[in-house]
């Protein structure tokens, strides 16, 4: 079973960066579609990135240009660079399989907060 950790999550002024990890216990390989799950107070849980086992990767328009999402397959790990951090990027921030029909556990995430 596979069993998810986020971490690097902080506090930053905006304009500055973060990288986030998600490290899984198990292989990942087998899951073609990984992705990136922010929840900010009272707003829906929303998919902000993807990538496949091959490296094909899809961003949420508000974050295009800005975030970039990699896949390590051999270490079981995918990360999220987000550059230029907005005030409205602060959420908690999840990864798991895309879409989360069958999903795995979700992990505790990792808090991002951005101020202004």
């Amino acid at each position: 079973q596979v069993q998810l950790a986020e971490s690097g999550g902080g506090l930053v002024q905006a304009g500055g960066s973060l990288r986030l990890s998600c490290a899984a216990s198990g292989s990942i390989f087998n899951i073609n579609h990984m992705g990136w799950y922010r929840q900010a107070p009272g707003k829906q849980r929303e998919l902000v990135a993807s990538i496949t086992r091959a490296g094909t990767t899809y961003y949420a328009d508000s974050v295009k240009g800005r975030f970039t999402i990699s896949r390590d397959n051999a270490k079981n790990t995918v990360y999220l660079q987000m550059n230029s951090l907005k005030p409205e990027d602060t959420a908690v921030y999840y990864c798991n399989k895309a879409p989360l029909i069958l999903a795995v556990d979700w992990g505790q995430g990792t808090q991002v907060t951005v101020s202004s």
